[in-house]
């Protein structure tokens, strides 16, 4: 058995800018870049279609954004003002520091979070200070799929080494994380068991 959490709304809250395309032209603007006009159009603005389940890197939607205005900045330098955009005050939510550990005990533990920026969830987890280290992080920029595509719980399995029956995920999100049961793998929603109650529950599950 392994154990996969989300990240944001599950294990943490995370403050995020009310308006992202203000502070990402702020944090470009630091960094040399000249920020168009109606730079809130085009970063609102759709600048490619991607298959259905797929995740879009937000380096790569703001690449494309100020391109479409005839702007060029390489990758490195839109993610890091991508990453300080969305740094936000980060908050532990009750008892995940606790889930975290039963867990951790009884098998692999990994993230599987829907995050389109890369780097953005690690360093959520860096400000959280968790003292139960991950076995694995998989993301939706990371492989290529968001929850509740199957792909995406694919990818945690494989990541902690176990078939999908065989992993539990635990999820603040029936629909996102809900999609876990289309793959065989058990789901654990915080509405139905809170994370103060999943060690608990973990314990008194029978696992083979």
């Amino acid at each position: 058995m392994a154990i996969s959490f989300d990240c944001f709304g599950t294990l943490v809250t995370a403050e995020r800018p009310a308006a992202p395309w203000s502070a990402t032209a702020e944090e470009l603007a630091a960094r040399g870049v000249s920020v168009p006009e109606d730079w809130e159009n085009a970063y609102r603005s759709s600048h490619s279609s991607v298959e259905r389940g797929r995740e879009l890197s937000l380096v790569e939607h703001t690449q494309a954004a100020l391109a479409s205005r005839g702007v060029e900045t390489d990758s490195d330098t839109v993610e890091a003002a991508l990453l300080r955009a969305f740094d936000g005050p980060v908050k532990v939510r009750e008892g995940a520091s606790e889930a975290l550990d039963a867990a951790a005990a009884a098998g692999p533990v990994g993230i599987l979070s829907n995050c389109s920026l890369p780097g953005l969830v690690e360093q959520t987890l860096s400000r959280a200070a968790f003292e139960t280290s991950f076995d694995a992080i998989v993301t939706s920029v990371g492989c290529g799929w968001h929850k509740p595509h199957d792909n995406a719980f694919a990818a945690a399995a494989d990541a902690l080494s176990v078939d999908l029956d065989s992993l539990v995920h635990v999820g603040d999100d029936a629909r996102t994380d809900g999609g876990a049961r289309t793959t065989d793998a058990t789901v654990v929603l915080l509405d139905d068991i809170p994370l103060t109650d999943f060690p608990a529950w973990l314990e008194e599950s029978a696992w083979d």
